[in-house]
């Protein structure tokens, strides 16, 4: 499993047919569900995500998490994230986890989000969505669970 986070001064989704949820600072969480993981790998990589230390505090210092800075979550799958590039020109997703299996580990990653209390937005799971960001920084991180 694998978050791309992105810390930004506001982003947003817009889903096909739902209209658009955004958020003011805080992070973008792009998800990558791989075939295999499971749901405790899903509370481990949300858990980590509130409390990544990515905002700087007063001395310029990466020593502030999401959490600290009350900041907002916008979350997104993204089955790109497991693509294999290591060979030829094409992308191979053999190893993206079905959407069967994948979603009921994405829903998770989210509710263990909320119930960290901060303000979380969502794309839709599979959905066709476009997204904007201002990324601050530019600031991106993988993070990703053994």
């Amino acid at each position: 499993m694998k978050a791309l986070l992105q810390r930004v001064a506001e982003a947003a989704v817009e889903v096909e047919g739902e209209g658009r949820r955004g958020i003011r600072r805080g992070l973008v969480v792009f998800v990558g569900i791989q075939r295999g993981d499971r749901p405790e790998e899903a509370d481990s990589l949300a858990r980590k995500v509130v409390k990544y230390r990515l905002f700087e505090d007063e001395a310029e210092k990466m020593n502030l998490s999401v959490q600290d800075v009350k900041g907002d979550l916008l979350v997104v799958s993204q089955f790109t994230l497991c693509a294999d590039t290591r060979k030829g020109c094409r992308p191979s997703f053999d190893s993206a986890a079905p959407p069967a299996e994948a979603e009921p580990l994405y829903q998770r990653f989210v509710e263990v989000l909320r119930a960290s209390g901060l303000r979380i937005e969502t794309g839709t799971f599979g959905g066709s969505m476009r997204v904007q960001l201002l990324n601050e920084g530019p600031a991106t991180f993988l993070l990703e669970v053994p």
